[in-house]
């Protein structure tokens, strides 16, 4: 039985004919129906959205933000930018050998640390919440006092290194999703931020959870199996020795990550680098990223105009806690030459050097600034001089020269001074005295290496780069792509792969590689 509200345009499609069947052959019905239909294509046409097929080349998800527009942590993580990949038509030869796979990995590695950041905090009372906006750069610097540019300022973290760098690889030009064209593979963990969670009052169970976790993940990908993963990389916005604890002892301090057998054959980029062969240092973030080369010749133009009013600084808190510290020798100093040394003390928040405008107010005015050691063998401070073109006054060879060999000038005597201190209980160094001896000439030529230098130490905006200039991000890629490309050459000739990969090397650390005669000329 027919139902009540059928017609005779209600007919069947033939699959032979492709025509509607009809009982007669009346071309009034097949009129009747036609019209119907057409107003009914005219409006899925107009429904439909174009805009799909007239996307803007030129845009990008990795844009800084409207400054006026607030970022919030779940803006941040919900959006698509970490699963972005450009399809892939045949190879570029300009990617030729640079080709970056960018692992997938389980939302709770990286994106749900930060839906959760007010768990993670930087061993105060604050979270990092904050510092999670702009894609990892943190809040805009508003009030710049005529200090610093009027925008591309941020107050940035250290700790967002491993976001900021997720953010600019997945800006990065020869990105693939054809993980057979690529020379290195990516695994965005944000390490730093997982431990962190953990790092006080809990068991080395907790501890090592994620780490163990990521790498029964990665193992049985396909990706694994190519090099055994040592053509895999992860970075973290904290030190290497962070995840390399020794022992199971409750007390000690990390995480085992970087002992766990098969994350030994991977490597990693951190802002400071521990013994091991596969671990290497990159900068730590400072609070500027470009928007363009014009704003980094702007601003290494005003570093060179600067007249200097004091001949060294120091931008720190003494150590009493470490009996080994020379910083409470350097500050004695500092305070005994009066107005040749500007002493910043960021000790309990009696300035607050998070804040780049009182750095950058100081190291601007200042000749040298001195780089001792704090917590741990690097520190911040020294791309912030650099920044400044303030001319970096080492004491220790792994503050610098052990670590940043991608970025910084080999011949260390060319961009820096170095005062090494062996043992604080021998001090006889008179800082003042020292700089004063070196000659005028060189210290135009130090301050201008420096500055120099500025392009190579900041994490600009993502899409600066794509014009062939190179940032501190750059650098690094291109360090690893070459560090695994010699790995990879030697597996051709039938070589162990493994063959000293993640050995250790304690003597880099050491004075005896650095002690040629400070040049003063």
């Amino acid at each position: 039985m027919r139902p009540k509200n059928y017609s005779q345009m209600e007919k069947p499609i033939s699959i032979t004919t492709g025509k509607f069947r009809t009982n007669n052959n009346n071309n009034h019905n097949n009129v009747w129906f036609v019209v119907p239909l057409f107003f009914i294509l005219c409006f899925v046409l107009l429904c439909f959205d174009y805009s799909a097929l007239f996307t803007d080349t030129d845009e990008t998800a990795f844009s800084i933000p409207d400054v006026t527009q607030k970022s919030t942590s779940s803006e941040f993580t919900k959006d698509d930018n970490f699963s972005r990949f450009p399809d892939d038509p045949s190879p570029d030869s300009s990617c030729s050998g640079r080709y970056i796979y960018v692992h997938e990995l389980p939302y709770r590695f990286n994106g749900d640390l930060l839906d959760n950041c007010f768990k993670i905090t930087r061993g105060t009372e604050k979270d990092i919440c904050p510092y999670i906006e702009n894609y990892g750069f943190g809040p805009v610097i508003k009030n710049y006092e005529n200090v610093l540019l009027k925008q591309s300022w941020f107050t940035t973290n250290q700790f967002m290194l491993e976001v900021i760098f997720h953010n600019k690889m997945m800006n990065y030009r020869c990105l693939t999703n054809d993980s057979s064209l690529a020379s290195a593979v990516f695994v965005p963990f944000y390490a730093g931020l997982d431990m962190s969670r953990y790092l006080w009052g809990f068991n080395i169970t907790v501890r090592d959870s994620s780490s163990h976790e990521l790498m029964d993940w990665l193992v049985v990908q396909k990706e694994w199996g190519r090099m055994s993963g040592r053509d895999h990389f992860l970075v973290s916005g904290r030190i290497a020795w962070d995840f390399r604890r020794q022992t199971d002892n409750e007390s000690d301090w990390g995480s085992k990550l970087r002992f766990l057998p098969e994350s030994r054959n991977m490597s990693m980029l951190s802002i400071e680098s521990s013994s091991w062969k596969n671990d290497y240092a990159i900068p730590y973030p400072t609070c500027f990223h470009p928007r363009s080369v014009d704003e980094i010749v702007e601003w290494q133009e005003l570093m060179r105009s600067r007249k200097r009013e004091y001949l060294f600084t120091f931008a720190g808190a003494p150590r009493p806690e470490y009996k080994d510290s020379v910083r409470g020798k350097i500050i004695d100093e500092c305070l005994e030459s009066k107005k040749q040394c500007y002493l910043l003390d960021c000790n309990y928040g009696n300035v607050n050097c998070d804040n780049p405008v009182n750095v950058m107010k100081v190291f601007r005015n200042s000749v040298f600034c001195l780089q001792p050691p704090g917590d741990s063998y690097t520190r911040r401070s020294m791309f912030d001089s650099i920044l400044a073109g303030c001319i970096p006054v080492f004491f220790h060879p792994g503050t610098a020269y052990a670590q940043y060999k991608w970025h910084l000038p080999k011949n260390h005597s060319s961009y820096s001074v170095y005062l090494p201190v062996k043992d604080v209980k021998e001090w006889n160094i008179k800082i003042k005295e020292r700089l004063i001896e070196i000659p005028e000439e060189r210290v135009v030529r130090l301050r201008e290496e420096v500055i120099r230098l500025i392009p190579k130490v900041v994490y600009a905006d993502p899409k600066y780069g794509s014009d062939g200039s190179e940032d501190a991000f750059e650098l690094a890629v291109k360090g690893m792509l070459e560090r695994i490309e010699e790995v990879r050459e030697m597996m051709r000739q039938g070589k162990d792969g493994s063959d000293g990969f993640d050995d250790r090397d304690d003597y880099k650390y050491t004075f005896s590689p650095y002690e040629e005669p400070q040049v003063l000329a």
